[in-house]
């Protein structure tokens, strides 16, 4: 049986919750919520599985906290025997603007403390699903950002693009990284709009 695993990276623990710098553990949880998979505490994460048209998918949500993300990632594909390029880490992106994606089949950590940890340990050449964050803070304020809550009204412009990538993983598993690019990677421009204040 074909395998893959999917990470969302994020910081375990209730007061990161519905932080910025936590996107991938909110796109996880709505591709689980959708897939009727739950989420056990396992080692280096919490993880789910599900199947998609007789391919397995393991979904893992790091509890390492950020900085040591690849040391989940290495463990549970080694565990699972699932080749990288069948990996896809979805992250945080701060370059791109609330509600853009871009999907990647390999490439640089971009500064982004949880992939740069992934490349420490397995290397560049993995597919990644990057969502935008937006970058509306000070000089200096990047940590102060990636880890401040979303407002409800960022939850919900963000929440059409959440529901994409569900579909981008989807389309992953079941028809690869390429055909999944074109397909996804030119609606990923669309910037969320925020309701106007009255």
């Amino acid at each position: 049986m074909d395998k893959f695993l999917i990470v969302g990276l994020g910081n375990p623990g209730d007061e990161y919750a519905m932080t910025r710098h936590n996107t991938g553990f909110m796109v996880l949880d709505a591709f689980a919520k959708a897939s009727n998979a739950v989420f056990s505490d396992r080692r280096y994460g919490y993880v789910a599985e599900t199947s998609l048209k007789g391919r397995k998918v393991v979904l893992l949500k790091p509890t390492t906290f950020m900085n040591l993300s690849g040391n989940a990632v290495r463990y549970w594909l080694n565990k699972e025997n699932i080749d990288q390029h069948r990996l896809m880490v979805v992250s945080d992106d701060v370059a791109l603007p609330l509600g853009q994606f871009r999907l990647k089949a390999s490439g640089s950590g971009g500064g982004h403390n949880g992939l740069g940890h992934i490349q420490q340990l397995i290397g560049q050449d993995y597919p990644r699903l990057r969502m935008g964050i937006g970058n509306d803070y000070p000089q200096g304020g990047q940590i102060d950002w990636v880890l401040g809550k979303y407002s409800d009204e960022q939850l919900k412009a963000l929440q059409p693009s959440i529901d994409l990538a569900v579909d981008i993983i989807r389309s992953f598993v079941l028809a690869g990284i390429d055909i999944t690019m074109n397909q996804y990677n030119r609606l990923g421009k669309r910037t969320a709009t925020l309701p106007e204040n009255d």
